[in-house]
Formats: structure tokens, sequence, C-alpha cells
């Protein structure tokens, strides 16, 4: 290891072993965040836990203090709402300083991409995308101060688009690259930004609304379809995740993209080594939309006759 980057390792150390080291994460009720705060309660951050609802919060507050887990409800879709989260901590902390800042509050979005109305749109778009944005930009001064470490929970929907999560897909596929061009723009700074490409982890994120009833899909192939991208395939534990994504955080290498969670290299590997004919030809048939070609066929076929 070089003296350069020996003498960046250390200070990370540092600032990361010192117990005053202070994290805000955001969508900190359930799932990744919940679990990435306990992980981070557990190194000897100072966790600002970010979320709509702080009752799932209280928990952790209980296992490792108030002194630990300072719970904070916001809703990152509202900018003025993080503005004033921004003046809190302004006045909060002394030394102006925030050693990191995970952006991980997320939205659902799993439709056939022509029932997504504009407000499922804009919803999902503004928690997964301009949400983040908006926090990085007001608390940026303040993970410059420490020189800190920004992450974005992004997903291998965001480098396969995935049927009836092309929504969703787009958020992610957004906040890659932003998480990118972020990366670049803030090592000058010595500020870190890592894009969590994450697969599979057990979390409460998944889509609860069903098919409205106008849905092009509305016939038994297409519900059957639409069912399949939710099917239950084996996925990491969201405390096993944040175990990962905490080692991530507390290293002293500068990723750009970090791929954690189940199936997450293959989805890499796929999306980098396999034509795109045939990834959407096994995406068709997994998602059971083959079935429904063959509906629609034999159903114009019958009308013709």
């Amino acid at each position: 290891m070089s003296c350069q980057y020996r003498t960046k390792w250390l200070d990370r150390q540092n600032i990361y072993y010192n117990k005053m080291s202070i994290a805000v994460v955001t969508g900190a009720s359930s799932g990744i965040g919940y679990s990435l705060t306990d992980e981070l309660a557990a190194n000897g951050f100072i966790v600002y836990a970010c979320a709509r609802r702080l009752e799932p919060i209280n928990d952790l507050k209980d296992r490792h203090g108030p002194e630990k887990i300072k719970p904070y409800q916001i809703d990152i879709s509202n900018n003025e709402e993080i503005v004033t989260f921004r003046q809190f901590l302004e006045s909060e902390l002394q030394n102006g300083k925030v050693d990191l800042l995970y952006n991980n509050a997320g939205q659902a979005c799993s439709f056939a991409t022509l029932d997504v109305t504009d407000r499922i749109m804009e919803d999902c778009f503004k928690v997964n995308v301009f949400g983040h944005i908006n926090i990085t930009r007001e608390l940026s001064k303040l993970i410059i101060n420490a020189k800190g470490t920004i992450v974005f929970t992004g997903s291998i929907a965001g480098i396969v688009s995935f049927p009836f999560m092309t929504t969703y897909s787009a958020t992610k596929a957004a906040i890659h690259q932003y998480a990118r061009g972020l990366h670049l723009e803030m090592k000058p700074f010595e500020v870190r930004v890592i894009n969590a490409i994450t697969g599979g982890v057990e979390t409460a994120i998944a889509e609860k609304r069903p098919m409205p009833s106008n849905s092009l899909f509305n016939f038994p192939e297409g519900l059957e379809a639409f069912k399949a991208r939710s099917k239950k395939v084996q996925k990491m534990s969201s405390s096993q995740y944040a175990k990962q994504m905490v080692k991530v955080i507390m290293n002293s290498n500068d990723p750009v993209d970090v791929y954690k969670g189940s199936f997450a290299m293959i989805a890499r590997v796929l999306a980098l080594f396999v034509p795109m004919w045939v990834l959407n030809k096994l995406l068709y048939k997994f998602n059971k939309l083959d079935k429904v070609e063959s509906s629609i066929k034999q159903k114009g076929a019958k009308k013709s006759l």
C-alpha cells in the first residue's frame, strides 16, 4: 500500500472508529434501512434514522440507546422537509460534519408500463430519484466537511429492465448514472460516492397494489404474468446485506459500483456479456409473456373466424 493510500486508509479508520461518527440513513423504518441503522450503530456510529414512520425505529433506539439512534421523521419526496432537516443538523452538529449519508428510501412501482398513472410515476421518481438528489445537495457541505461517504441503494433493475417493473427500473437507472457522475465530481473533495447495485434482499418494498381493472393484461394469462413478477426467489437477509455494506463503507477503497445481494453478480454478468436479444428471450419466457402472446393470438384467430 502506497504512503498516499495508507494515509487515506488511516484517516478513514480514524473517522469511522471514532465514536462520534455521524450517519444519516433514509428509509430506516424497515428492510435494508432498518438493518443498516442497526449495523452502523453497532459499529460506533450515531445514526439519524430517517423515515416517514418512526414507531419501528424505537426498537433500535431501545437496543442501542438514544445517544446512538436518533429517529427523525421526514418524507424525502418533500423538499421543504429536506431543507428543514438540513437546518436541524446544522444546529445539532457542533462540528458541522456528517460522515455518512446513506440514500436508501425507496418506492415500489410494479405495474404494466401502460398502467402507470401520472401520480404513480411522480411518486416513484420523487422518492427514488428527486428525493435522493435533493437530500444529497442539501447535506453536501456537511459531508464535504467530514470528507465522508455517500451511498445510494441502487438495484439490478437499473441494469436489467424487468417486465412490469419498467418505471421502477427507470428510477434506478437514473440514480445509477447520478451516482456515477457525482462520484467523479466529489473525488477532488475527498468524498466517496458508492452506488450499491442491489440484488435480492428481504425487504418490505414489494408492490402490494393490485392490477388496475382496465389493464391490457386483465385476463387470466396476463394476470399470471403479472403475478410472476414477484416470484419467490432466494433472497439475502437484510441484516446480512447491511453487514456487507458496512464493511464496504469502512474499507479504504473508493469503488463506484458495488454489487451486493442475491443474483447481483449474475445480473451484472448477464448485462455485460449476454446479447440483448437472448436476455429478452429469457425474460419473456420467465415472466410468462409467451403465454400472454399465445392467448392474444388465439383470441384474434377466434374473432377472425
